[in-house]
């Protein structure tokens, strides 16, 4: 699968690859990678790197938003192959191990398959090895709190409710929010453009999704990379806040 390289700012890309994003994050030759694609992503993710005159071996670490099959796709190989960190919140460790599964399961998208877009959805996700388990042999949990010492100077901030430990990554400083799959811009089953909250049925738990959709309303910045969709330009918080809006 290729992948579309996106500049947002100096130094930081938003990568679509195929119905989900990742984010690259430079400094000199060394990278942050956030998220990874789904398993057929594979290609795309060493394409991208390729792309801003990186490489696999000059990736840092490759920071998780959350452990579902369309984010952790290639974090593994990457941590067999080239010895690179896979870190994340100490409450979504034991899902990346795949200890056990926050996720949507067949029985959820066969109940929905009347949606629009879902049987079309549901048919790419199985090509590009949605339902395939991937996981992660050693994760790394990152300290609970404060900036970490990556290409990027993240900032995690946990958002639960997409899974019990997902996390937006903040970067104050280029006023950048990394929203995986908390807040998105579009998805391949909504008929919604702009700031939204995925269809119920992705969450593990809907209630705690639209709380954290507050935290990220407090986080300052004016451009939002979400884990689905395109780079959203304007207040981070006027869009937690129409998202809000939309899901109530």
């Amino acid at each position: 699968m290729r992948a579309e390289v996106h500049q947002v700012a100096d130094g930081t890309y938003l990568v679509h690859g195929s119905n989900v994003n990742w984010v690259i994050l430079k400094d000199g030759d060394a990278v942050t990678l956030v998220d990874t694609g789904y398993p057929g992503d594979r290609q795309g993710v060493l394409e991208s790197l390729a792309a801003v005159g990186s490489s696999p071996e000059a990736v840092a670490a490759v920071l998780i938003t959350h452990a579902h099959n369309d984010h952790l796709g290639s974090a593994e190989y990457l941590r067999a192959t080239h010895g690179t960190p896979v870190v994340l919140h100490p409450v979504e460790v034991r899902h990346a191990r795949r200890e056990f599964l926050q996720q949507a399961a067949v029985g959820d998208v066969v109940r929905n398959i009347w949606r629009p877009g879902v049987l079309p959805w549901a048919v790419h996700t199985l090509r590009v090895g949605g339902m395939e388990q991937h996981p992660v042999t050693a994760p790394e949990p990152f300290p609970a709190d404060g900036q970490l010492d990556l290409p990027g100077r993240p900032v995690p901030v946990h958002t639960p409710g997409h899974t019990d430990g997902h996390c937006v990554y903040h970067l104050p400083d280029a006023g950048i929010v990394i929203s995986g799959d908390a807040l998105v811009s579009g998805h391949a089953i909504s008929r919604i453009k702009g700031p939204q909250l995925l269809t119920d049925f992705f969450h593990h738990d809907r209630a705690q999704a639209l709380t954290s959709l507050k935290t990220i309303g407090k986080l300052e910045g004016d451009i939002l990379l979400p884990g689905h969709g395109p780079v959203h330009r304007g207040s981070v918080r006027a869009a937690a806040e129409l998202a809000l809006e939309r899901a109530s």
